[in-house]
């Protein structure tokens, strides 16, 4: 996403876990490990054991919950980026509606930044940081937000993009995107809610998919986006981000 976009003035650091950063793990070595006794290779071992668990993220126990303060501190700080309620920023780069998106979705993508399946490197130390509770809740609060969408797209394209939401391409094999995301483009489990989200991102991520998208799911829309055309993918971003 290149520089965070604010929106005016500075942004207070919110409690709990840091999700611009990744945790500091950091380790002083004892001065020697060698033992009296026992020959230098182990001691080599053990330094080497030490500095894996050293870098290896943060290890989380079943059973493992958050409290609502915590998560309305995080859900506040995502906010920075993705816009009032989720809603959305269009800046210098667009940052996408979060807003009533697929409470699985959202846990799948996460999962994916954080596996480097896609790539952005922001997004990445945001999601390795936290634990599947914190996951589980941010999901589950962004599902539950429903803004106004921002606009922002050519009027022109929009019944275009209608049709090919509805009925899609046959011609170049492509099916509606209702099949999938439904007739109201809510989305249902896996698939996103596309209703609402913002022109700009949708386009951007269709004419970028083979060199983002490689988490879970992403297969099945390769074919889907390499069949449209640049204008189809115009149209159908400005369909959906028209509606509620």
């Amino acid at each position: 996403m290149g520089a965070l976009p604010t929106r005016g003035g500075a942004i207070s650091q919110p409690r709990g876990q840091n999700c611009a950063n990744p945790s500091d793990h950091s380790i002083s070595p004892p001065g020697n490990f060698a033992h009296p006794t026992r020959p230098r290779r182990l001691s080599a071992a053990l330094l080497l054991a030490s500095i894996a668990l050293a870098f290896a993220g943060p290890a989380y126990a079943a059973g493992d919950t958050v409290s609502t303060q915590d998560v309305a501190a995080k859900l506040q700080y995502c906010e920075v980026c993705h816009g009032v309620s989720a809603q959305g920023f269009l800046g210098y780069y667009p940052i996408p509606r979060l807003a009533g998106q697929q409470v699985a979705y959202i846990q799948n993508q996460l999962q994916g930044f954080t596996e480097k399946k896609r790539t952005n490197n922001i997004m990445f130390n945001v999601g390795h940081v936290l634990s599947p509770a914190m996951i589980t809740a941010l999901a589950n609060g962004f599902h539950d937000l429903n803004p106004k969408p921002l606009g922002n797209a050519p009027s022109e394209l929009v019944a275009q993009g209608k049709q090919i939401y509805e009925q899609g391409v046959p011609s170049a094999n492509v099916l509606p995107c209702g099949a999938c995301h439904g007739a109201d483009a809510k989305g249902n489990g896996q698939f996103p809610r596309l209703a609402g989200q913002l022109y700009a991102y949708v386009t951007l991520q269709l004419t970028n998919w083979a060199m983002e998208r490689g988490e879970s799911n992403s297969e099945i829309m390769s074919p889907i986006a390499r069949g449209l055309s640049e204008t189809q993918i115009k149209a159908v971003a400005a369909y959906v981000s028209t509606l509620e």
